[in-house]
Parts: structure tokens; C-alpha cells; sequence
């Protein structure tokens, strides 16, 4: 095995933060010379989990391997408990139960689907040989779904968001950022490049209003330095208690730059701090804050000066000339 191989990897990967076990199992197949494989693991979102699956694949010429691409999807199912797992439990002509185990529900639901006789989906411990206290989440007849448990409707019939995201030599965007902009929000590189090969710094937001394109991925709208969104300046402008020492205000911006909504203390209007989470709005040069429960608040009481200014809160995106925000589809 290519040794210079798996420390390249192991760099590539931790600076795109793809989670450690993922890495180390990886890292076994590369040393078992698996010509190409997957790797599967799961991150938590803000409302249930994500599927990551990174793909490496072996030079055609020599035993080095690139990591050239990983897939994210987002379901709405809850976090299992501990030591428990998703199944699909199929019987077989001689009345035995065939059952797959599945950490993630979208691949439990998507193999759950493709079942043509009856079937079951279900949750419980690894350890319960006989299932005596699994929780059914779903069952199908002769191909057809003719239950799903009410709790679990929501998951079962709404869509799963999925993208791929390549990486070029090391460079793209972490898994961090993929998934909050699967979430709706933001996230901030400086180091694009154009097709002109000329590198560049802007803001990305998935486009899922628009169609997907030929390989199932959304567009992504950027804007770039000219579109006139600075986040320190923004910041600056409310009672941001984590501004005041640069060495948390220096983790706040990395923070929201990467898509993240952080936990800031803010003064109000009546003087007091109060906790709030922050996210970044490049299209509208502004942030957006809510209470820890999820419900927005106005922002405009958390300025400094509360002066909202006649621009404060407008797409800007139609004021912008083309040069100054572009579009792309990976």
C-alpha cells in the first residue's frame, strides 16, 4: 500500500471534517487494496440525521488512491436509541424471516420500498435475536405499504434532500458546510476557483426552488465579494457580547461561515443579555436570530444604534449586475 496514499487521505479528509471512524474504516480498506469503495456513516443534524457516504477510488496506474467525491442526504427520522437499528424483516418461501439491519432510516426506507411481497420496517436493539420487542414503523402486502404508524408519517412520506459535493485535489466543501446548506443556510469559502482559474472568495446557498441537475445535484448560488454582505461588519452592528475579545469573535465568525447557527449573548432592548442563536444571510446581507426553541425574533432589537437604515431587510439580489453574483451547478 501506498503509504504517502493514506497520509494524503488522511489530511484531505480531516481538513474536510469527515468524522474519525469514517476515516479509520477507510483507511482498513485501502490497506486491503479494495480496487473502489464506499464508506457509510451518519452526522447529526438540527432535526433528525444525515447519510455521508465518501467514495475512494484506486489509480488505474499505480496504488494510490483519491478521494474524489462524498454524498449527503437528510431525512426527518429522529435519532435512534442506543444499541438500536432499523430492519426490514421479509419472510422467505419457507416461512423464515430474512431481516437487513440499517443504521440510517433513508436507506432502511429505500430498501424497505423495493420489497414485492410483504414486509415489515422496523426499529430495535441489535442484540434482540427475536424480535420479540422491535417497534414496527411500517408494513407492505404484496408489494404495497398498507401501514405506517403515525408517528413515523412524517419521515416515511417526506423527501429525502440529497447532494454530492467533489473535491478537487483537497479542495471543496467540508461536510460541515454541505450539511447546513442542506439545511437551508449558507455557507462561506475563500478559496474557489473559477473556470478561468481564477481563485475567488464568496457565499453558497443550495438553489431548491430550481430543478436538479443531469447528476441529482442543486444549483448553488454564490455572491461574491462585490455583492456587499461583510460578515464582521454585520456582527459589529448588534450587542454581540462574543465580538468584544477577538479570540471569540474570531470562533464566531468561523462558526457562521461554515453554516453553523452558534449561541451568542446579545443585549436587548432592555439592557439585559439574552441568549440567541445567529445565522448568516448573504442574499440579504443580514443575519437572522432566534430563540433556542427555533422561533425567529427581530432583529432590530438587537441593534446598537436601532437604526434599521431604508436598505435593511431587501433582496439586493436585483440591485446586483451579473459580475457581481454568479451561479453555478456542481
Amino acid at each position: 500500500m501506498n503509504r504517502n496514499s493514506l497520509e494524503n487521505f488522511k489530511a484531505e479528509a480531516t481538513a474536510l471534517k469527515v468524522p474519525e471512524k469514517m476515516i479509520t474504516a477507510a483507511e482498513s480498506m485501502m490497506e486491503h487494496g479494495i480496487e473502489k469503495f464506499a464508506i457509510r456513516g451518519q452526522i447529526l443534524a438540527d432535526k433528525g440525521m444525515m447519510d455521508l457516504t465518501i467514495h475512494l477510488k484506486k489509480s488505474g496506474q499505480s496504488d494510490y488512491y483519491y478521494f474524489n467525491k462524498f454524498d449527503i442526504a437528510h431525512s426527518k427520522a429522529k435519532p435512534l436509541e442506543k444499541e438500536h437499528q432499523y430492519m426490514v424483516i421479509t419472510p422467505d418461501d419457507k416461512g423464515k424471516n430474512l431481516i437487513r439491519k440499517f443504521d440510517s432510516a433513508a436507506q432502511a426506507m429505500d430498501f424497505f420500498r423495493e420489497q414485492t411481497k410483504s414486509s415489515e420496517l422496523a426499529t430495535g436493539k441489535v442484540t434482540d435475536k427475536d424480535l420479540q420487542y422491535r417497534d414496527t414503523l411500517a408494513t407492505m402486502k404484496d408489494g404495497k405499504v398498507d401501514f405506517v404508524k403515525k408517528e413515523f408519517q412524517q419521515t416515511f412520506y417526506s423527501p429525502v434532500l440529497k447532494n454530492s459535493h467533489y473535491i478537487d485535489r483537497g479542495k471543496g466543501y467540508t461536510v460541515e458546510q454541505a450539511a447546513n446548506m442542506l439545511q437551508g443556510r449558507s455557507a462561506y469559502r475563500d478559496d474557489m476557483v473559477s473556470r478561468a482559474g481564477v481563485q475567488y472568495k464568496a457565499w453558497s446557498i443550495y438553489q431548491f426552488d430550481q430543478a436538479k441537475d443531469k447528476y441529482g445535484n442543486y444549483a448553488i448560488k454564490q455572491f461574491g465579494e462585490g455583492y456587499g454582505f461583510d460578515l464582521k461588519k454585520e456582527l459589529s452592528t448588534y450587542g454581540i457580547k462574543e465580538m468584544d475579545k477577538k479570540e471569540t469573535a474570531e470562533k464566531l465568525i468561523t462558526e457562521i461561515q461554515n453554516g453553523n447557527k452558534p449561541l451568542v449573548s446579545v443585549i436587548g432592548l432592555d439592557g439585559k443579555d439574552k441568549k440567541l442563536r445567529i445565522e448568516a444571510v448573504p442574499r440579504y446581507t443580514n443575519l437572522n436570530f432566534f430563540e433556542l426553541s427555533g422561533k425567529p425574533v427581530k432583529r432590530e432589537d438587537y441593534r446598537k444604534d436601532q437604526d434599521l437604515g431604508k436598505d435593511n431587510g431587501k433582496d439586493k439580489s436585483k440591485s446586483k449586475s451579473k459580475d457581481q453574483e454568479s451561479e453555478l451547478t456542481l
